[in-house]
C-alpha cells in the first residue's frame, strides 16, 4: 500500500522505515530538512533515500501537506514539538500541527492514521485509559503534566479527524537513539552516585524499540485496531529507581544510589538536563510527566498485533550494543 511517513529524521520514524519497505510497501516521507533526514538515515545500511519518494513539507505551516497525502492510504504521525521555539509554547505548536496534518489527511481521504503517543497516568480509583476511546475520570486529567496532556490531544485530534486511525501509547522506548533512554544513560555515566528523587518509586513498563516498530509496522493493516487507543509496554513492570539501576548494572558501572524524599522538578530537570548534555527545555516537560505510575491499562496490544515482546534487559543490551557501533560508552 501507499504510506505517507513523518517524523523519518526521528528515531522511530528512521526505524519504522524499513520495515514497511520489508513488508512491500511503497513509502513517501514528508519532513522539513533533506540533509537531517539523510543524516537519520546514514547509519541504516539497509535503506537510504533512495527507497523513499521525500516531500519538503511542514504540517506547522502546511506547506507540502495535502500534496504528500495524494493517494496514501495510511499515514504515520510521528512528529512532537517540544523543540526550543521563539512562539507559542510546545502544547499549541503541537495542536496546530496535528489539525493541519488531520485536516489533510480527511481531505485526500487517508484511510487510517498511525500516531504514537504517550502513556498517561492513572489513579487507582479511576477507570482505565487505553482500551478504546478515553474514559478516565477527572482526577487522573488534572494530574496529568502539560507533557502528557498535549501527547493526548493530539491523539484526539488525529482519531477524530479519520475514524479507523489508531494510536499506540507508550512510556519509555528503549532504542538507541531514544532521547528518553540516551538521557538515562548519560546521567548512569557522569553521576558518581545516582541521586534519585522521589518519583523513583513510581512503577513503568519500558518498551523495546524493536517491539514498538512491529507494532507501528503491524497498525498500518490489522483490521481490529480501527478507532482505537492502545497502551503498549514491555513484559517487565520496574520502578523508575530499577530502571536506572539496572541500566548502571548492564553497563557494568558501579553506581550507588541515594533516595531523596522530595521531588524537585524544576531545579532536579535543569541540574540533569546540564549533567546529560540536554536542553532544560525538553527535559523539564519530561519530568514533569514523573507524577505517578505510567503503565498500561491492558496487556492484549501486542497480542493483537502479533508481536512477541522483548525483556527490559534484552532491550537495554540491545540498545547499548546498536549505540555503540557509532560511539564508545563508559565501562563497556
Amino acid at each position: 500500500m501507499r504510506i505517507l511517513l513523518t517524523g523519518i529524521s526521528g528515531f522511530a520514524g528512521a526505524a519504522l522505515l524499513p520495515r514497511l519497505l520489508e513488508r512491500g510497501h511503497d513509502v513517501r516521507a514528508l519532513a522539513r530538512d533533506r540533509s537531517r533526514v539523510q543524516s537519520a538515515l546514514e547509519p541504516n545500511d539497509d535503506v537510504s533515500l533512495a527507497d523513499v519518494e521525500l516531500v519538503i513539507g511542514d504540517t506547522l505551516t502546511g506547506a507540502g501537506v495535502l500534496g504528500a497525502m495524494r493517494d496514501v492510504e495510511v499515514a504515520y504521525y510521528l512528529i512532537h514539538s517540544m523543540e526550543p521555539s521563539s512562539g507559542d509554547p510546545f502544547p499549541a505548536r503541537e495542536r496546530a500541527s496535528a489539525e493541519t496534518f488531520a485536516q489533510a489527511a480527511r481531505a485526500a481521504g487517508v484511510r487510517r492514521i498511525v500516531y504514537l503517543g504517550g502513556l498517561l497516568p492513572r489513579d487507582e480509583d479511576t477507570s482505565a485509559w487505553g482500551s478504546g476511546r478515553a474514559t478516565a475520570g477527572a482526577s487522573t486529567r488534572a494530574r496529568t503534566s502539560t507533557h502528557l496532556s498535549s501527547r493526548h490531544a493530539v491523539e484526539r485530534i488525529l482519531l477524530d479527524a479519520v475514524p479507523d486511525s489508531v494510536a499506540l501509547r507508550a512510556s519509555i522506548v528503549i532504542g538507541a537513539r531514544s532521547r528518553s533512554f540516551r538521557f538515562l544513560v548519560r546521567l548512569v555515566e557522569r553521576l558518581p552516585v545516582l541521586t534519585l528523587p522521589a518519583w523513583r518509586r513510581f512503577r513503568t513498563q519500558p518498551i523495546d524499540e524493536r517491539d514498538i516498530v512491529e507494532m507501528l509496522t503491524s497498525c498500518a493493516s490489522v483490521a481490529s485496531v480501527a478507532g482505537r487507543s492502545l497502551d503498549v509496554g514491555g513484559p517487565d513492570m520496574l520502578t523508575y529507581g530499577e530502571v536506572v539501576k539496572r541500566i548502571a548494572e548492564l553497563m557494568m558501572l558501579g553506581r550507588p544510589s541515594v533516595g531523596l524524599g522530595v521531588t524537585v522538578t524544576p531545579i532536579a530537570a535543569r541540574l540533569a538536563a546540564v549533567l546529560a548534555g540536554e536542553r532544560p527545555e525538553l527535559v523539564l516537560p519530561l519530568m514533569e510527566g514523573l507524577i505517578g505510575d505510567l503503565l498500561p491499562a491492558g496487556d492484549d496490544a501486542a497480542e493483537i498485533l502479533n508481536v512477541e515482546l522483548h525483556s527490559f534487559d534484552s532491550a537495554v543490551e540491545h540498545a547499548l550494543q546498536e549505540w555503540e557501533k557509532v560511539e564508545e560508552l563508559a565501562a563497556r
